[in-house]
């Protein structure tokens, strides 16, 4: 067998070059290659639809694609409220809850509510850049009187059934006040700012009301304190002290400094008011002796006894934000409008500062 005077190197450095000189080709077909476009997906048609407990949010690109996040203005850290798609087609659906999220509400002259919130459409899942826009987020709920039945209003008639009489329940609200007198409702305060909660009934002679449980929440399911207890008596009279009562009893105040939890400026406020028949002193239970010399335990007492004669609790609630002193201004945002009315129908429009949509669903 002969030996070989070929170099056993050779083959090794024959195949290197033959990489180096493809890779070459590549790097060159490469550099003279267009570059890969990068458009952002922009919002080209947003709709709502106001639901019993949510508001969803369409939103259409023009390429038919989202690769994106979706948030709260002022939740883009580490918010539940956040939501990312990746490159997913449109439309995109996005949920807003009614009480959270920065979700606030607001009464209107007609006995409307509007809920409100502005969201934040970033078309990048990890930066936040001047390509997203903003979105302010309305929408409008006609209600409607209810009525409730009472034993304690039975009517007996000679030689007939017994019928039982309705007597219809008095509209209830929760309003939160910069300025009473002036009846300005708060929407943007700072901390330490003066406040007024009011709770108030249709003027009527049949009920009063007695406010108990309150507590004021986050919004994101991360932090609650409670003010008032089962008996309505404020827990740390510092943060809020005890509701006053109208002579009439359909009305009660309290008023407080704005504060916050530490991460998000929304706050919510949740309180029950019980339903009290104003005969026979059925509504001396408010305001409550929160006198400590009264003894808790008999307390308690009066509130169950209380409470098992009311005839309606009604849960009410309203929102507000409290900045920091460094409050920042509002960035540049479109705003899109829903109304949601008796026949079932759903009115939507979307300004801009260059359009305006009106349209028919």
């Amino acid at each position: 067998m002969g030996v070989s005077n070929r170099c056993p190197f050779t083959s090794t450095y024959l195949v290197i070059f033959v990489l180096l000189a493809f890779a070459s080709i590549l790097l060159v077909k490469a550099a003279n290659l267009p570059p890969t476009p990068n458009t952002p997906e922009v919002p080209t048609d947003v709709s709502v639809n106001c639901n019993s407990d949510q508001i969803e949010v369409k939103i259409n690109t023009r390429s038919g694609r989202f690769n994106g996040m979706i948030y709260p203005r002022g939740l883009s850290k580490n918010s539940t409220c956040m939501g990312e798609w990746v490159q997913r087609p449109a439309p995109i659906r996005y949920t807003l809850p009614l009480r959270g999220c920065n979700t606030m509400s607001t009464e209107l002259n007609d006995g409307g509510i509007e809920y409100f919130n502005t969201i934040v459409v970033q078309p990048h899942l990890k930066l936040v850049t001047n390509q997203g826009r903003g979105f302010h987020i309305r929408c409008r709920y006609n209600t409607r009187n209810n009525t409730v039945m009472n034993d304690s209003l039975k009517v007996d008639l000679i030689a007939a059934d017994p019928l039982i009489a309705s007597a219809p329940m008095p509209g209830c609200s929760m309003r939160i006040y910069s300025d009473p007198n002036r009846k300005e409702v708060a929407e943007n305060v700072k901390i330490g700012d003066p406040l007024t909660l009011d709770i108030t009934l249709d003027q009527q002679d049949v009920y009063g009301l007695w406010v108990t449980d309150c507590l004021v929440r986050d919004g994101l399911g991360w932090g609650e304190q409670k003010l008032i207890n089962q008996e309505g008596c404020p827990l740390d009279p510092e943060i809020m002290g005890l509701f006053e009562y109208s002579e009439n009893k359909t009305k009660a105040t309290v008023k407080f400094q704005a504060h916050k939890f530490p991460y998000t400026p929304s706050v919510y406020y949740q309180c029950n008011v019980k339903l009290c028949l104003k005969a026979h002193g059925g509504c001396n239970i408010a305001p409550p002796n929160c006198n400590p010399a009264s003894g808790s335990n008999r307390l308690r007492r009066q509130a169950h006894d209380a409470s098992e004669g009311t005839p309606a609790t009604i849960e009410v609630y309203s929102g507000l934000y409290v900045n920091e002193a460094n409050d920042l201004a509002k960035a540049e945002e479109d705003s899109v409008y829903s109304e949601k009315v008796h026949n079932g129908t759903l009115k939507i429009s979307t300004e801009s500062e260059r359009t305006r949509v009106k349209r028919w669903v």
